[in-house]
């Protein structure tokens, strides 16, 4: 196998920030359609709720499951296949849900969707080998920044081609995965050397084997469980945005879809232009910190505000929250050994996958509580609440991990 030199690592760096780009752009066209299809099987909106949360269920345990299978297998084999395949599965997925006749049908596209769309973990892998430890913050923020691009773009162009015919934007998305995997096939160089090759060992290809493995790792452990409710929080707004917005303020999807095309372009400004800035000049752990605390007096305020205008001077004010996932990222990515990145990147990533099956339970029984109330009761905003106080609780599990390896690298 040649050497893999410096201006093809560059060049699989590019591919892989498209092919992020492609892959969740291609997820999000089918965002503000997907119930509606959901809805042309179904005699009921019960019904359709049943099988719309069954459809998101089956993503969220497919990707909890097969995150660090796809990453142990590309620590195995390489990042190349593993990438080609899962790109392939994912244009499958598009394409079956386009043609779908039927309920059943859809529930095996999104079983396939689950499973292949979890190359997210590889992708950080790759980014991982092609960059120094220096530079693994700013990659991932790169990562970050083009994942928020793709759903700025893919929503709103879902949306209008939905309103011409309801298939249109899953044969759209499987036509972007095409182009992708074409792209991939005659661009992407392999970035992890032959002799960086780890076995293959199903068991840490175990999702439950892989995060407690993930929880030993030296210097990585305690922020296992900050991981996980920092997604956690990120993912019961993201859930609960739009209920939450019409509940309190009366917005539709017009005001949602500017309010949120703003809060991508926000994240993308922070993840693909300040945070490498910002890693310099204050460090992994600090950035952590900060972003962390910013982010749980975001959601107190995203609960207490009672003009829409105000939810806008949040989102501005809270630019360091957009900057400490990938900062936390490449705290652990630091301290794991460069032959287990991708089983490492598919153990994060396995936490984000069963987080998009929590999320949603804790956040929509929250809203069911609370959305009879006036618009003005505090009571409404019950849901950032939680995730405030959640967020509370990782920032001192942080805290405790960081001072205890200040203390042991000081003894």
């Amino acid at each position: 196998m040649r050497r893999t030199t410096m201006r093809d690592r560059r060049a699989g760096m590019r591919f892989i920030l498209v092919a992020v780009f492609l892959d969740v752009m291609g997820i999000g066209l089918i965002i503000p359609v997907l119930p509606s299809l959901v809805g042309a099987f179904t005699a009921s909106r019960d019904q359709q709720s049943h099988w719309y949360g069954a459809l998101a269920a089956t993503y969220g345990t497919m990707q909890f499951f097969c995150a660090p299978l796809l990453g142990a297998l590309s620590d195995r084999f390489g990042r190349r296949p593993v990438m080609l395949v899962s790109i392939f599965g994912l244009g499958l997925n598009f394409l079956l849900t386009a043609i779908a006749p039927s309920l059943w049908v859809l529930l095996v596209a999104r079983v396939i969707g689950g499973a292949t769309g979890a190359s997210f973990s590889v992708a950080n892998a790759y980014a991982a080998d092609v960059s120094t430890p220096e530079e693994r913050g700013k990659s991932f923020g790169l990562l970050g920044a083009v994942f928020g691009l793709g759903f700025i773009v893919g929503p709103m162009v879902g949306g209008l081609l939905g309103s011409q015919d309801l298939r249109l934007p899953f044969f759209t998305a499987a036509g972007l995965s095409v182009l992708n995997w074409l792209y991939g096939f005659f661009v992407l160089p392999e970035s992890l050397p032959q002799n960086a090759h780890s076995p293959f060992v199903f068991a840490k290809a175990n999702p439950l084997s892989a995060l407690i493995a993930l929880s030993q790792l030296r210097g990585v452990g305690g922020l296992v469980g900050v991981y996980a409710l920092t997604v956690l929080t990120q993912f019961i707004l993201q859930t609960t945005w739009v209920l939450y917005t019409e509940f309190r303020f009366g917005w539709g999807p017009r005001d949602n879809g500017i309010a949120l095309f703003v809060v991508g372009m926000v994240a993308a400004l922070v993840q693909g232009g300040l945070l490498g800035i910002l890693l310099r000049r204050f460090g992994d752990v600090r950035i952590t910190l900060a972003g962390m605390t910013s982010g749980a007096v975001a959601y107190l305020l995203y609960g207490l505000v009672q003009q829409g205008w105000m939810m806008y001077a949040v989102i501005a004010v809270n630019l360091l929250g957009f900057a400490a996932a990938p900062a936390l990222q490449s705290i652990v990515s630091k301290a794991v050994d460069p032959r287990k990145q991708g089983m490492t990147m598919g153990s994060l990533n396995a936490i984000s996958g069963i987080m998009t099956v929590v999320a949603p339970l804790i956040g929509t029984s929250i809203l069911a509580q609370v959305g009879h109330l006036p618009r003005t009761d505090w009571r409404v905003g019950s849901t950032f609440f939680l995730c405030a106080a959640l967020q509370l609780c990782a920032i001192a599990m942080a805290y405790t991990h960081f001072r205890r390896q200040a203390r042991i690298k000081s003894a």
